[in-house]
């Protein structure tokens, strides 16, 4: 994706391949399988430290879980980074054959909605007084019941999606994230 907008990216894997970085992209994927390698390759502190120090921060599906405050249905030993203030259940939308596609229409980005894939995503439960919602979506959870709830969250330099915004091909929240969200900002 960031290919695609002309911006270099590179995997970091060890502590040492976060030297000079000034955007993080925490990705989808299995939460607390990430949150183990985080720790067993020593990049928890690093990040921390890049957190305290205001480097900028995109986390979709799992990165939200892991850059929330608050993680509710997770592992007792789970890392919340704390970087923005929300609270987050994993799973809350459900089992993988509860996934799904919806029409996104999402503050700061010009243009028709965007299509974007759910999948065994985090709800946001809670959103703290600083954080800034800039996308709700309406789901029929399995109690016959419709909630709205957060699914493009901001706050300083932290923006978080409870969707995979790559699954589909759109672009347009990682030109948001290169853009908009500077160091010190």
């Amino acid at each position: 994706m960031f290919a695609e907008i002309g911006v270099t990216a590179r995997a970091v894997k060890q502590p040492f391949e976060l030297d000079g970085l000034t955007h993080l992209v925490i990705p989808g994927g299995e939460s607390t399988a990430i949150s183990m390698l985080a720790e067993s390759a020593g990049l928890v502190e690093p990040i921390r430290e890049m957190i305290a120090n205001g480097c900028a921060f995109f986390g979709t599906c799992a990165g939200m879980i892991l850059l929330a405050s608050e993680i509710l249905d997770g592992r007792d030993d789970q890392i919340a980074f704390g970087a923005i203030d929300i609270t987050v259940r994993r799973n809350g939308f459900g089992r993988q054959v509860n996934s799904f596609e919806a029409e996104m229409v999402i503050e700061g980005i010009a243009g028709p909605p965007m299509v974007v894939a759910f999948i065994r995503a985090p709800v946001v439960t809670r959103v703290g007084a600083d954080v800034e919602v800039l996308c709700e979506v309406a789901y029929d959870f399995k109690d016959a019941h419709v909630e709205i709830v957060p699914a493009v969250c901001r706050s300083q330099n932290v923006l978080v999606t409870s969707f995979h915004p790559e699954v589909t091909g759109d672009n347009r929240l990682h030109k948001l994230f290169v853009e908009d969200f500077k160091v010190g900002s």
